[in-house]
């Protein structure tokens, strides 16, 4: 209902498999895909060393993708511009997220600005009284100690900054937060605001392939045109992220 699937060869001299989000930004006739033998063949855009709030937002658009699968510019864009919040030097551009004395997230500072209009929610700390040494962070109010009731807590604010378009794209999908993935979950967060957070999100991804005639085929779906992401675009056979609901 939700995918359509066809096949495509799988050749090994071209360059159109990979692009800035899996499978799932290009639409086309044809169903040939060549593996590229060198993707650190392709070009890098330099990127500057600050990481903005304006940087995060733009992750998301879908018009960030490249116009052309077999452009590899655009994903390696894309990772150059994850990557720009893991050095030491962008430390200072986010804020640790702590729940129980456990890391489960990462806030760009200038998202922090829009939680302390919710005081009686989230908490701002200096006391350095979590692990690892952290300083600064952003947590939960301690009066808020079940995970139902954070939650709610939680939802509540995501509900508010997604009627102000500050979070758009709210899926009704709750993602489990926790430092880990066998970790408990401390409370569940909407899907859609789960990167505003920096949780750690979780997914599975299948492919398939059939052979014919000595070729390899790979199977490719199509996501149904009533998406709100990216509708009728080009997608793994199957792919997901791992909601509260679903155990593994």
């Amino acid at each position: 209902r939700d995918m359509a699937f066809g096949f495509c060869s799988l050749r090994p001299t071209l360059t159109s498999f990979f692009s800035s989000h899996a499978l799932a930004r290009r639409v086309a006739p044809t169903r040939s895909l060549r593996i590229s033998r060198a993707l650190s063949a392709a070009a890098t855009v330099p990127i500057s060393s600050s990481f903005t709030w304006d940087d995060v937002a733009e992750m998301g658009r879908a018009e960030c993708a490249p116009h052309k699968s077999s452009d590899l510019n655009g994903f390696l864009e894309k990772v150059e511009h994850c990557n720009r919040g893991s050095g030491s030097g962008k430390v200072a551009d986010f804020i640790p997220f702590v729940i129980e004395e456990q890391i489960v997230g990462y806030i760009h500072n200038d998202f922090t600005e829009y939680l302390r209009d919710f005081d009686d929610i989230f908490t701002f700390s200096q006391n350095g009284s979590c692990p690892d040494r952290v300083g600064s962070h952003v947590a939960l109010n301690l009066t808020i100690e079940k995970p139902e009731d954070r939650t709610r807590a939680v939802a509540h604010v995501i509900k508010v900054l997604a009627d102000k378009g500050i979070i758009p794209g709210i899926r009704n999908e709750l993602y489990p937060v926790k430092p880990s993935f066998d970790a408990p979950v401390f409370f569940s967060l909407e899907r859609a605001a789960a990167p505003y957070f920096g949780l750690k999100g979780y997914g599975v991804h299948m492919n398939g392939y059939v052979e014919r005639d000595g070729e390899k085929f790979l199977w490719i779906g199509m996501r149904s045109l009533t998406k709100s992401t990216y509708p009728g675009l080009l997608d793994h056979l199957v792919a997901g992220g791992l909601v509260t609901s679903i155990s593994s």
